[in-house]
């Protein structure tokens, strides 16, 4: 019986298809298989690394991203924007679904710390 044969070339064609497909299925809607924005953070000067790593900044930090956690209409993209705090200045950067979207969270930020103490450079994704 060549049951056997059969059976492994089915497993290897279908090994073979699962392997390729994610990248097939991104590339027809024209996505990339890397993060966003990640190109984008190669000349900033602030980013997460380099904060500060105060009790306060760190607390404003945790503040934050709770409020944004919390609000389920946000995308994805929303809630995992990157929250930057240094001296207790906030700056928001990453992609985000809308404008609506970016201007609820300057609105959900503003509920915990002053606005003027947030910078907001979130990206609309297109």
């Amino acid at each position: 019986m060549n049951f056997s044969g059969s059976t492994l070339a089915a497993s290897a064609v279908l090994a073979v298809v699962c392997s390729v497909s994610p990248s097939l299925s991104m590339a027809q809607t024209g996505q990339s298989a890397s993060p966003d924005n990640s190109g984008m953070n190669a000349d900033h000067k602030k980013t997460a690394d380099n904060q500060p790593n105060s009790s306060d900044d760190r607390l404003t930090t945790a503040k934050v991203r709770k409020a944004i956690i919390a609000d389920k209409e946000l995308s994805s993209y929303a809630h995992n924007i990157k929250i930057i705090t240094m001296n207790g200045k906030v700056t928001l950067k990453g992609p985000v679904k809308s404008e609506e979207e970016k201007q609820r969270i300057t609105s959900d930020v503003a509920n915990v710390i002053p606005a003027e103490n947030v910078t907001n450079q979130l990206t609309v994704k297109p």
